[in-house]
């Protein structure tokens, strides 16, 4: 099977709308964060340089630099999230101690999502002081996408217990 992150954006929503149990909601989840994170690093690069302060700079070069690595984390999860629910659907009817295993793994990718969503929303003050003025909204917009990637992430842990 083709990975969800090498997807097309029209492909990805195709397989998500299908009868099949993944993608699901916790891959949305990680997609969601992941493009909070690329919001943020777009409002970041086109901030570096505006600033004559170096203390400034460099502190959005840090953001850019954590935002960046953190959007190619989320977007692996996408994948492992719906992997690690395969594993609960691929459990059912197995006994107990399989089922409690596959349910553990399944908690813990949306567990991450929200831990990661987290740190990129301690990022965004950043952002909001000293990036792009003409890009607020960007960074608005990722903040809202962290704080439903987050909530989502906790349903979904929540769900498998």
């Amino acid at each position: 099977m083709k990975k969800l992150k090498n997807h097309t954006l029209k492909e990805y929503l195709d397989v998500l709308a299908k009868k099949e149990p993944i993608p699901g909601g916790g891959s949305v989840a990680a997609l969601a964060a992941a493009l909070a994170a690329g919001l943020m690093s777009m409002v970041a690069r086109y901030s570096l340089g505006k600033t004559p302060i170096k203390r400034t700079e460099r502190k959005i070069e840090t953001v850019l630099d954590r935002t960046e690595n953190l959007r190619e984390r989320l977007l692996e999860l996408v994948d492992l999230d719906a992997m690690a629910y395969m594993k609960v659907v691929r459990s059912r009817g197995q006994s107990p101690a399989l089922k409690k295993k596959a349910k553990s793994e399944a908690r813990s990718v949306p567990r991450e999502v929200s831990r990661i969503s987290y740190q990129l929303l301690e990022l965004a003050p950043v952002l909001a002081s000293h990036g792009n003025k003409y890009l607020i909204s960007d960074v608005e917009v990722a903040v809202e996408l962290l704080f439903a990637a987050y909530k989502s992430a906790m349903i979904n842990v929540n769900v498998n217990q």
